[in-house]
C-alpha cells in the first residue's frame, strides 16, 4: 500500500461525507426510528460488498491484461480524488425533504449501490489505486470488500443515529468541515505519488 494514512483518510472522508447512502440513512432514521432503519443499512452493506468485489475482480483482470494501466489508474484516481476535494469544499448541506416514500427496506439499500455514482466511483478508485496494485489474491480483496462495506454500514448507522445533531452541526460549521475534509482528500491524492 503506498500510504496507509492516505488510504485511511480517503476511506473515512469519502465514506462519512454526505452522499446518497448517508442522507437516506439519516432520513430513514428520522422518519421511522433507528431500529427500523437497520434493514436499509444492511442492504447498503451487501450492495457495497458486491460492488467492491466486482471492482476487485475487474481491476485484477485489467491489471493482469494491461500491466501498464496501474500508472494511468493512479493518475485517474488522483484526479478523481482532487475533483472530490473540490466538490466537498464547495458543497452545501443536502436536504432530505424529497424522500417521501418508504425507503427503509433492505432491498432499497442494496439496489441503491448499483445506481449510486459516488459509491461506484469510490469503489473503483479505492480498489484500483489503493488495493489491487499491491494485493491481488481473492481472499485479501474479499477482506478489503468486507472491511470497506462494514465502514459504509458504520457510516450509515452514525448518520442515522446522530443524524439530526450531525446535520445541524454541518449546517452551522459547513465551511470549516468542508475545508478539513477537502484538505484530507488533497493529502490522499498527493500521497499517491510519494
Amino acid at each position: 500500500m503506498p500510504s496507509f494514512p492516505a488510504f485511511i483518510s480517503y476511506v473515512i472522508v469519502t465514506t462519512f461525507t454526505p452522499g446518497p447512502n448517508n442522507i437516506m440513512a439519516m432520513s430513514n432514521a428520522s422518519r421511522y426510528g433507528f431500529k427500523k432503519s437497520i434493514p436499509f443499512n444492511a442492504g447498503v452493506f451487501t450492495g457495497f460488498f458486491i460492488i467492491f468485489t466486482l471492482c476487485g475482480l475487474f481491476s485484477v483482470t485489467l491489471f493482469n491484461l494491461i500491466p501498464s494501466i496501474q500508472s494511468i489508474m493512479t493518475y485517474v484516481g488522483a484526479a478523481y480524488i482532487l475533483w472530490l476535494a473540490w466538490k466537498t469544499y464547495t458543497s452545501k448541506p443536502n436536504s432530505d425533504e424529497g424522500n417521501a416514500k418508504n425507503t427503509n427496506k433492505y432491498i432499497w439499500g442494496l439496489l441503491l449501490q448499483f445506481v449510486n455514482p459516488k459509491g461506484i466511483i469510490y469503489a473503483v478508485t479505492t480498489v484500483s489505486v489503493f488495493i489491487v496494485p499491491y494485493y491481488k489474491s481473492a481472499p485479501v480483496i474479499t477482506g478489503f470488500a468486507v472491511l470497506l462495506a462494514f465502514t459504509a454500514f458504520v457510516s450509515n448507522c452514525c448518520w442515522g443515529l446522530f443524524g439530526s445533531v450531525f446535520q445541524r452541526f454541518l449546517v452551522k460549521n459547513i465551511k470549516v468541515v468542508n475545508t478539513i475534509m477537502a484538505l484530507l482528500l488533497v493529502y490522499s491524492a498527493i500521497s499517491l505519488f510519494l
